[in-house]
């Protein structure tokens, strides 16, 4: 099975993108996110013609998830993350797919920090902990994939003395961030690359894909039951360099 995350910075903009992207590489499960859309506006039919059967959690013009399945339709079993019934925000879907629940976030970017966006973000990793670790007693084979907006080590930016300030890379975040590493999830692409500079993002400006002045903020985590059964985890860059494209390039990881 390959697994993946793209976030796709507006589906509706960004669509023959992500088409182009879906045929070349065949991903059987990917997380999206920031499909910037509400429900109504989502590509279902034309997903539909490209083999991939969806659900999502959509929002207008901003944040927004969804989970794809090739040649399946993934069961929807969660809409939103627990812990805070008046969170309006579309970060959170679930859906079983083959076997295997697969979570799709969106973690809040944050910034400014400090500041009331930066706790929010803090508070919203507090509601993660609680629920990954949920799922873990679950005993069932579980991936917890999407932009996770941290940079866990300095490994993971291409400059790390002008991140410390950033809400990606303050050092609560990446304890956070950690702390989930420890109830027993595995982070796929470190794992497998654990001492590479790998980066999933790279800004619009100044050439950063061109200078590879990137982030690895996209993350695939694994449950002990799926971490296993890992074969193979590597960002695919190529997507990036299109035209029109995402500041992202998707993720994908292989299991067998």
């Amino acid at each position: 099975m390959k697994i993946a995350t793209y976030n796709v910075n507006g589906i509706n903009g960004r669509l023959s993108v992500l088409l182009q992207w879906l045929k070349q590489d065949r991903p059987d499960v990917v997380c999206l996110q920031e499909l910037k859309c509400s429900d109504d506006r989502f590509p279902e039919h034309e997903l539909q013609q490209a083999g991939y059967a969806a659900v999502w959690h959509g929002q207008k013009s901003w944040n927004g998830v969804a989970i794809l399945a090739k040649g399946s339709s993934p069961v929807l079993t969660r809409r939103g993350l627990p812990g805070d019934p008046d969170d309006s925000h579309s970060r959170y879907i679930e859906a079983a797919v083959n076997g295997v629940l697969i979570g799709c976030l969106y973690l809040p970017n944050g910034n400014p920090s400090p500041g009331p966006k930066f706790e929010y973000k803090l508070r919203w990793f507090g509601r993660l902990h609680a629920y990954a670790q949920e799922l873990l007693s679950l005993e069932v084979p579980v991936a917890l994939v999407g932009d996770f907006n941290v940079m866990p080590t300095e490994l993971d930016v291409y400059a790390p003395g002008r991140w410390r300030d950033d809400a990606l890379f303050r050092p609560q975040v990446r304890t956070a961030y950690t702390k989930l590493l420890e109830q027993g999830w595995t982070d796929a692409v470190r794992h497998l690359h654990p001492r590479e500079r790998i980066y999933t993002f790279w800004k619009y400006w100044r050439n950063s894909f061109e200078r590879d002045a990137g982030l690895r903020i996209d993350h695939l985590l694994l449950s002990p039951a799926l971490a296993a059964t890992l074969k193979r985890a590597e960002v695919r860059r190529s997507p990036r360099g299109w035209e029109h494209t995402s500041d992202h390039a998707p993720v994908m990881i292989e299991l067998g």
